[in-house]
């Protein structure tokens, strides 16, 4: 494995100069750390996936009046639009917020992924992206800030709530500046954020197309989904 200096230019202050420079840092043990935590993760992942492709389909010994195929499709397309949701479209702007920190969060396991693999980007590409992120990672905080000072919200929430946002959306803050400038803290917090993944609230990132799936397959057998109107 070899690391594009461009991404990569030098390693930190305070870690030995060597002759071969590329080769020292490819061996740092933050990256190690990063690299073991992204398996960790990962297995854990596909336990979860297991676990959920084992337990087969829903079971529903009704009498299907509906399609569930059609429910299933319109589970990940129409019945993703706000307008089909009380929750996001009586709540547009933090909808629209919630959706760039998604898109956010995303993107930086995407750049994580070309880091490791040490493949370059230009840096206009690498200027757009960063400056993405620091508006994905404002939307997560301010979503952060809501659910701390609105008393309903705090009341619903726990402490997993606010550590997942906080990785998450310093995952992001580190994304955008590690395009720029390789930081140390980059790889602790991105092996921080992997490692607490499958714990906590993040792994939803795997229930949620199961769930989808499951109310696309009942509300489609109850021809409820997709709408008739």
């Amino acid at each position: 494995m070899s690391y594009s200096l461009s991404v990569l230019p030098e390693a930190p202050a305070g870690l030995p100069v060597y002759p071969n420079l590329t080769v020292v840092y490819n061996m740092s043990w933050y990256i190690f750390l990063t690299l073991l935590s992204l398996t960790l993760c990962l297995g854990s992942c596909l336990f979860h996936i297991g676990k959920l492709v084992s337990m087969g389909k829903p079971a529903d010994h009704s009498d299907p009046i509906g399609n569930e195929k059609e429910g299933i499709l319109y589970s990940f397309t129409g019945g993703m639009s706000p307008s089909k949701k009380e929750s996001a479209f009586l709540h547009l702007p933090t909808y629209i917020a919630g959706l760039l920190y998604h898109i956010g969060t995303f993107l930086s396991f995407g750049l994580l992924l070309l880091i490791l693999a040490g493949i370059s980007l230009p840096a206009i590409v690498k200027l757009i992206l960063g400056g993405f992120l620091i508006l994905t990672a404002s939307c997560g905080l301010g979503i952060f800030v809501k659910r701390f000072i609105k008393p309903h919200l705090r009341q619903l929430s726990n402490p997993d709530d606010y550590i997942s946002n906080l990785l998450v959306t310093a995952f992001q803050v580190v994304t955008a500046i590690q395009l720029h400038i390789p930081i140390i803290a980059y790889f602790m917090i991105s092996s921080a954020l992997l490692l607490y993944l499958p714990l906590g609230k993040l792994k939803h990132m795997v229930y949620f197309f199961a769930a989808r799936y499951q109310l696309g397959f009942f509300y489609g057998r109850r021809g409820v989904w997709p709408p008739k109107n």
